[in-house]
């Protein structure tokens, strides 16, 4: 307890404190009437506070509050609301940055989790042969993607990383410049960003935080374990999905694509630039200083046109760096030679791409465009749609002609003819590693994944020489469930495996957290995930194939986020571990990665898990048969308590009205469509952002826990209740699960919308979940053993509360003016929507930026 209480104390110190501090100079911001805006916010905040206490609806706050405290007509009324929202996104801002500042204070770089700490373990085992041996193909992959679950736009990002230097320095009059500065700064995007301007901001964080952060952890990695680590193996790898991601965004075409990949080949040659350039500076020294100038002219000549192939290679850098290493060696006592070594294995991490580019595109794009290359080409017979999928796909296996794109009328199904030709262009540009990877979403069969090999043929790949793995991605339950089947068939055909063996006898697997928690609830989303893994493993053993797993975790633990070093940390050996891959999605690039030192600290952790599970801890983590049985019994019952809630007939309705689902298109935070088809809301088009987003602004976060309590509460009903406590003390994986669920009734914050619960149309359905929250809540504390949510976890706890402080305004604003629109469409009253839905939406950014800690 003395040891919480310690931590609390530090983290108030270093940010509650200091955020008290600097929000003091918010009265400076130039807005129209600030400090008496500043004013009225920190009372209407006790008075928000004061009224959920009292179960006022939010409506009923904001009344009396005005009544109360103003004298102000209506329309004085609104503007001060939205000055409000003005007011508290900056807030919001000033507490991350103040976050950021502290990072080092409050986490502890060397200690458990990290690399020093790995050393420490290794040497104390005499592990280093194991460690050796497991880093020949080990590696983490960061997969970053611009799944919209931030607003930030660029501007704003760097006002933050500049106030968070300013910050730890206690330099208050910079502080101040920039919070002005910030006041005068829009938040509001009129416009969504392209899938281009998407690639473009998450460069900026390529280049500035993944770049020295991976640079600074090999460096370092390599001096503590110089035999060890392995040259020709990057034990960091980062993906790309902005400009290659075409699933249900109609944005994203080959140009994007190509310009993206430029992109990403000019911003790794500007780094390298100013690397060689800071070089020069010291190594002026004879026989050094005109290597170093001629390879920063070919740098600079590529720099200038980074579109066209060039002479300048990868191999040819390192090259040219360890030449000038043996000089430094031979003629000038390795004077910086540190410097040297650290720019190149920057070189080997990211060649002449930086992150490789990977193109997605749903199954029934392809399953469509197979159907039309029958119709008008000769490639595929007349009858193939009617023929079984093994008919199909031997024709596949035996297709010898192209297909040119122009014989189609959909700009749609000319693209996915144009984007596998596309991945030629960019390899030759950037290197192999600079587009590989071809990714299927909803893959339901054998068939899916071989029409993509049909598409590769007909796109002019050759069998031979096709240097593109072929990744389905397997996301709702049943697909979890079939996903073992579909791979043995895949195994089994002679065809595919011989591809696979010029792969050196890899198959990537991508599963999804999100679209699995949306479909089938918290527990039975993972623990079928999980399960799938083990026959997936298991399967790829019985064929000689190494399996990789590639896992769409998002940003809050909703979507597969949450402690996700932990959950690696959880999986036993029945599962292969040969590399971490994930999606870095959203508010989690820059809440995680959001300074050079969370950046390092974070994939510290993930290599860690990763190493120490194979090394020390698999058996331990492994679960028994009789541990996955209970599991099982949990999430069966589990996913039914979800099923019922989804089929209730309010559902829909409530999630579409009550919650800002309606005008997440309107936030321009993203440039894709919030579902995937046209037409009447279902929750098979919704996408899981704005279906777990909209649960999250709601404060209920139901598909983060639901079902959890029901679960529970039958197994102590059967008289099973020891068996779950057992679970919970013996397998890390549960623990895992449940602290992450933890995480999410954490963030809930059920007064805000206690007014449903007498609503004619919604009150029974709010009851509904606001009982199974009270439930999960009260067996999650029986099960830990504690007063309180995430108790052992203090600091995070902390964190969300201040932030939860800040937010509520927000909070109370938004369900007021969504119920102002439901008022004025049931009377007709239509002539205040928009300002009201305006409010909505801009209460929506301060909300989703407020939580970025979910991961």
């Amino acid at each position: 307890m003395s040891s919480i209480n310690s931590k609390i104390q530090n983290y108030n110190k270093q940010v509650g404190l200091k955020f008290q501090l600097y929000n003091s100079l918010f009265t400076n911001l130039p807005f129209h009437r600030v400090e008496k805006t500043g004013v009225l916010l920190s009372t209407f905040l006790l008075h928000c506070e004061e009224g959920f206490k009292n179960k006022q609806s939010p409506t009923e706050i904001i009344d009396s509050f005005f009544k109360q405290n103003t004298s102000y007509n209506t329309k004085e009324q609104i503007d001060l609301l939205f000055r409000f929202i003005q007011y508290t996104e900056r807030q919001i801002v000033l507490f991350d940055a103040v976050e950021e500042a502290a990072f080092s204070e409050i986490y502890d770089l060397k200690g458990i989790g990290t690399l020093k700490h790995l050393e420490s373990e290794v040497i104390q085992s005499r592990k280093q042969e194991e460690l050796a041996e497991k880093l020949k193909d080990f590696s983490v992959r960061l997969v970053l993607t611009a799944h919209p679950t931030q607003f930030y736009p660029n501007e704003v990002l760097g006002i933050i990383n500049d106030l968070s230097k300013a910050i730890a320095k206690d330099n208050t009059s910079e502080v101040n410049s920039l919070l002005q500065q910030l006041g005068k700064t829009p938040f509001f995007k009129k416009e969504k960003p392209t899938p281009y301007d998407e690639a473009v901001n998450l460069i900026w964080f390529l280049r500035h935080r993944f770049y020295r952060a991976a640079g600074k952890i090999m460096s370092e990695f390599k001096a503590q374990f110089p035999q060890e680590v392995s040259e020709t193996n990057p034990l960091i790898r980062l993906g790309f999905w902005p400009g290659g991601d075409r699933d249900g965004n109609p944005f994203v075409n080959v140009d994007i694509t190509k310009r993206v990949a430029t992109e990403l080949r000019a911003g790794v040659l500007k780094v390298y630039y100013e690397d060689v350039h800071h070089l020069r500076s010291r190594l002026t020294f004879k026989g050094v200083a005109n290597v170093l100038a001629s390879l920063e002219a070919k740098i600079s000549e590529n720099l200038a046109n980074p579109g066209n192939p060039s002479t300048l290679t990868k191999e040819e850098i390192i090259a040219t760096l360890k030449k000038i290493q043996d000089t430094l060696w031979e003629q000038h006592n390795g004077l910086f030679s540190e410097m040297v070594d650290d720019l190149l294995r920057k070189v080997e991490l990211f060649g002449l791409y930086f992150a490789s580019l990977d193109i997605r595109q749903d199954s029934s794009v392809h399953t469509e465009l197979m159907s039309q290359v029958s119709k008008k080409t000769s490639a595929l017979p007349d009858n193939y749609t009617d023929l079984s999928d093994e008919e199909k796909i031997d024709i596949i296996l035996n297709i010898d002609q192209t297909a040119d794109p122009s014989i189609f009328e959909d700009d749609l199904l000319k693209d996915t003819i144009r984007s596998v030709n596309t991945i030629r262009e960019i390899q030759k540009q950037n290197g192999e590693d600079g587009c590989h990877r071809y990714i299927i979403s909803h893959s339901t069969s054998a068939l899916d994944v071989m029409n993509v090999y049909g598409i590769l043929k007909l796109g002019g790949w050759q069998d031979e020489t096709m240097s593109v793995d072929i990744v389905p991605l397997f996301e709702s339950v049943e697909d979890l469930k079939n996903a073992s089947e579909v791979m043995n068939t895949l195994y089994s055909n002679k065809v595919y495996r011989e591809h696979l063996k010029k792969r050196n006898n890899i198959q990537t697997i991508m599963v999804g957290f999100s679209d699995g928690t949306k479909d089938g609830g918290y527990l039975m989303a993972n623990f079928g995930i999980y399960k799938a893994k083990e026959e997936l493993t298991k399967v790829s053993k019985e064929n000689d194939i190494q399996v990789v797993f590639f896992d769409g975790r998002g940003g809050p633990p909703a979507r597969g986020g949450g402690r996700t070093h932990q959950f690696y940390a959880s999986l036993g050996n029945n599962i292969a571990n040969k590399e971490i891959q994930l999606t870095i999605q959203g508010q989690t690039i820059s809440s995680n990665f959001g300074t050079v030192d969370s950046a390092q600290f974070n994939i510290e952790q993930l290599m860690h898990a990763g190493i120490s599970n194979d090394l020390f801890y698999s058996d331990q983590a492994t679960q028994t048969e009789e541990e996955d049985n209970i599991l099982l019994s949990l999430s069966e019952i589990s996913y039914k308590a979800y099923e019922d809630l989804k089929n209730h007939p309010a559902f829909i309705e409530y999630l579409n009205e009550v919650s800002p689902l309606k005008y997440y298109g309107q936030a321009n935070i993203g440039s894709r469509p919030s579902k995937r088809k046209p037409g009447k809301l279902n929750l098979d088009d919704l996408r899981a952002v704005p279906y777990v987003g909209s649960w999250s602004q709601l404060k209920q976060n139901l598909p983060g826990y639901y079902g959890v309590g029901y679960a529970f509460e039958k197994m102590e009903a059967e008289g099973r209740w020891d068996e779950v406590c057992n679970l919970y003390k013996n397998s890390s994986f549960f623990k895992t699960l449940l602290d992450n669920c933890e995480m999410a009734m954490t963030k809930c914050f059920f007064p805000l919308t206690a007014y449903l619960a007498d609503h004619p149309q919604y009150g029974e359905l709010w009851t509904l979940i606001h009982e199974e929250y009270e439930r999960s809540k009260s067996y999650m504390l029986k099960l830990a053993n504690a007063k309180e949510l995430m108790e052992d976890k203090p600091t995070n706890r902390v964190s969300i509360q201040m932030r939860q402080r800040i937010e509520l305004p927000l909070l109370t604003i938004q369900q007021y003016a969504l119920n102002k629109i439901r008022e004025m469409q049931d009377t007709n009253a239509d002539e205040e929507v928009d300002t009201f839905e305006k409010m909505v939406v801009r209460c929506s950014f301060g909300i989703i930026n407020a939580g970025r800690n979910s991961a």
